[in-house]
Formats: structure tokens, sequence, C-alpha cells
């Protein structure tokens, strides 16, 4: 895999590096006029040649065959959409897109052109959440309740309170917390449990954005609540209570860390399958994916993604936190 990355920002700091220990090559960086600095330092520090002041360019760049979409939230579809009509595959940061209507062209268009489209969202690629999916949820019997809460003080409400509006807290830039943080608990609860019957958003709005809020997924059965703050901090938890017994993570539902089980016999054992950097297991299955040419997985994957993205986009609208991308 020979990828392009388009963005400079922390997700770029903190994943790249490890690229290629992974099995990817880092060929070229994009960023604008304003971050060429940024730019040069990136593709200094990854022996990138190509080096460029606009996603455009990238794009076409023959010698990139992956583009690694680390953006804002809002620019997501048009970098998207630039890479895969220039035949290219995309590895796109969470969320896919602004909205379901974005998220859904951008997969008619992988599909059309028979490329691979990735959401990278780390959750249900985690080795522990593989292990709760496939082998604790049956040994607790039936369903009952669900929580997962990812609540993160963040640094930039400092500055929203002040008057700042940095892309985070931007409905113009769609941010808020359920398109943040909320997006992996949503991805954690319907990773396990697919679509809800039913789904509602209670947010805490401050001019515009949900700066933190609680979701009602409805089951068959059972409820789960899934909590995002970034105004307000908490410890992290995922937790599944059936009837035979509970699983419980005290994790961030991103990072899928350690998880118990514990049994209504009193029997409780702690596992952790954890990998050593938290980005390793998504990038580690595109590679595979890519290299066996296993498009009817990633569609499958990416199909998931769609659900989540339809159910965040409700619940999101139906609340009162609209975009601009919604009204387009």
């Amino acid at each position: 895999m020979k990828v392009g990355i388009v963005g400079t920002g922390a997700i770029v700091r903190w994943v790249a590096p490890n690229m290629a220990s992974w099995g990817i090559e880092v060929v070229a960086v994009a960023g604008t006029p304003n971050t060429m600095d940024q730019v040069n330092e990136l593709a200094d520090a990854y022996g990138a040649s190509g080096r460029y002041g606009d996603y455009h360019e990238l794009v076409n760049d023959p010698e990139v065959d992956t583009v690694y979409v680390a953006v804002p939230n809002f620019l997501h579809f048009a970098v998207s959409e630039a890479a895969l009509r220039a035949g290219k595959d995309v590895v796109c940061e969470k969320p896919l897109a602004s909205n379901y209507r974005e998220a859904q062209k951008l997969a008619e268009i992988a599909k059309e052109e028979g490329r691979f489209l990735w959401e990278a969202v780390v959750t249900t690629r985690q080795p522990n959440f593989k292990l709760v999916r496939d082998e604790l949820l049956p040994k607790i019997g039936t369903v009952k309740m669900v929580t997962v809460n990812y609540s993160q003080y963040s640094s930039r409400y400092d500055a929203f309170r002040a008057g700042e509006v940095l892309p985070a807290f931007d409905p113009a830039k769609s941010g808020g917390a359920i398109m943040d943080l909320g997006l992996y608990c949503l991805t954690y609860t319907i990773g396990l449990f697919g679509e809800p019957k039913a789904a509602t958003y209670l947010p805490n709005i401050e001019r515009g954005i949900d700066t933190s809020g609680i979701a009602l997924l409805e089951y068959e059965g059972f409820r789960a609540v899934n909590i995002c703050a970034k105004d307000c901090g908490a410890p992290s938890v995922m937790q599944v209570q059936g009837t035979d017994g509970y699983i419980v993570s005290n994790s961030q539902p991103n990072q899928c860390g350690a998880v118990t089980l514990h049994l209504n016999d009193g029997t409780e054992e702690t596992y952790d399958r954890s990998l050593p950097v938290m980005w390793e297991g998504e990038f580690r299955e595109f590679l595979r994916q890519q290299q066996a040419g296993d498009l009817e997985e990633c569609y499958r994957q990416l199909d998931e993604s769609l659900v989540v993205s339809r159910v965040q986009n409700t619940i999101r609208y139906e609340s009162g936190v609209v975009f601009p991308a919604d009204e387009a």
C-alpha cells in the first residue's frame, strides 16, 4: 500500500509514524498553501517525495494507490470523492462524511469504481471487540441492558467557552459530540447488535452544537444507553448486562481495552488481546483486504459504517443539531 496523506493534524502525527512497521509506505503528503511547512516536515519524516498544497494534486499522483483522508469532518466527502474518482482506494477518518446522504454517495461511488473505501473507525477492528462479539456475548444469556460512556473534557471546549469556535465545536465544520466520541459509542453498540428499532438523542446544545449528549437505542428485548461528552469528563465504560452475567470494560470504546466476564455463579475472568498501537488492527486489516482484492469484506464493513451513519444522522438532525451540509 502506497499512501498519500491529506491532512497534517494530530491524527496524522499519531498514526503515520507506525505505518512503515505495518507494511505501508507514505509516498505523498498534502495540506494547504498555508500549511506547507507542516507538509514538508511530515514528508521529510517519512521520506515522501510528493508534497502538495492542494489535495487535487495528491489524488492524481501516480505513485499513490491509497489516499488517507485526515482533514476536518466537513471535508471528508469532497476529498474522498475526488480520490475515488481518480481511481484511488480511500481510508477516511471517522466519520465517513457529514451525514448519511454523503456517506451513501461515497459508498455508491466506491462500488461503481470498484475501489476500496474504509472508514477508519478503530472500534470494530480491535481484538477485544471481536472477543466480546464472538466469544463472550453468548455466555451472558439474554441481553437486557447496554451502557457505553465516552466522556472526555476537550481542551478545545475552553476556547469555545471563550468565544473561539474551532472545528470540533463548529456546526459549519460538522463538529459536535455525537460526530466524534459518540460515533465510537454507536459503532460499539451497533457493531455488536446491529441497527436499533428506534433511537433518540438528548443533547446539551450550546450555540447550535451538541457539546455532550445521551443516545437511547431501542432493541428487541433490551435498551442501550450511549453517553458522549466533550464538555465534561468521566470514567469510560462499556458494559453489557445479560440474564446470566455481564461483560465490562473500563476503557474508551475506540481502544477496547481489557474486558472482564462476570457470571452469576461468581465466575470472573479478565481478558486482554490489545495490540501495542491502537490503530494497528484496522490498518493491517485494510492492507490485507487490498492485497487479497477482498472487496466483498470491505463492502460488508462499509455497509456497517452506513448503518452507524444513518442512525447518527437521524438522531442528530431530529435533536436539532443541523449542519450546512444537511441542507446542501
